[in-house]
């Protein structure tokens, strides 16, 4: 039996990868900031629902609980981050620090907490994997949303660091790096129609491949977009 521990799985890229992880035959197990918000089509025995804020912390706590509940883990999803503008001419500069902070409490400083936190586990599974939600926002810089790009530019050395220091104990770390995906967060974004976003279950069956590979077939990167872009 393998184990995936998943945060923000309570909707879009989330919830998609932790069912294509069940029907890979992974058990789940659910990090979620309002425990009662699980949805109904991942409730099941192989399922263990655990309540975790990424800005608050608690990551051992976490992980240690995860342990004891299935004792071990072989796959973490790095899915919960928030979206927040932050630019280099603010009107209100308290304002846009207080949301840089959280950019990087929420996208940086928890998704590596966690990682330090599994890596004890990851390593004794032998074939430990970690997926980061990252963003092609952190392969190249468009627009002026400083902040938030450099939050993911951020998660993208997490996760190549992951690699190279699991490496050696069957550690294989992927960055997802999606454009524009068809969820909550992009509701309203008027430069493309929800219709011509990437579709979250796409992307969860890259995961599923990628996460089920062996040790000797590692992607590093996964980059999925729903536009043609020459820089990348």
């Amino acid at each position: 039996m393998s184990i995936a521990l998943i945060t923000g799985a309570s909707r879009g890229i989330g919830r998609a990868i932790a069912l294509e992880l069940r029907r890979h035959g992974f058990s789940l197990a659910l990090a979620l900031r309002d425990p009662s918000r699980v949805p109904e089509d991942l409730v099941g025995e192989d399922t263990a629902v655990f309540a975790y804020d990424a800005e608050k912390g608690g990551e051992n706590a976490l992980v240690d609980a995860v342990v004891a509940r299935f004792g071990g883990l072989d796959a973490l999803v790095l899915n919960a981050g928030i979206l927040g503008h932050v630019g280099l001419e603010a009107e209100d500069e308290a304002a846009e620090d207080a949301m840089l902070d959280a950019l990087l409490a929420i996208n940086v400083k928890a998704p590596f907490r966690l990682a330090r936190a599994a890596f004890p586990a990851l390593k004794a599974s032998g074939r430990g994997r970690v997926v980061t939600v990252a963003s092609l926002s952190g392969k190249r810089v468009m627009g002026l949303n400083v902040g938030y790009q450099m939050s993911k530019h951020a998660v993208m050395a997490l996760s190549h660091a992951i690699c190279r220091a699991g490496w050696e104990h069957g550690i294989r770390a992927v960055a997802l790096c999606p454009g524009y995906v068809r969820t909550e967060m992009t509701a309203d974004v008027p430069s493309v129609g929800q219709d011509d976003m990437i579709q979250v279950e796409d992307l969860a069956r890259l995961v599923g491949t990628v996460v089920t590979l062996p040790n000797t077939a590692a992607v590093a990167e996964l980059l999925v977009n729903c536009r043609y872009e020459t820089m990348l």
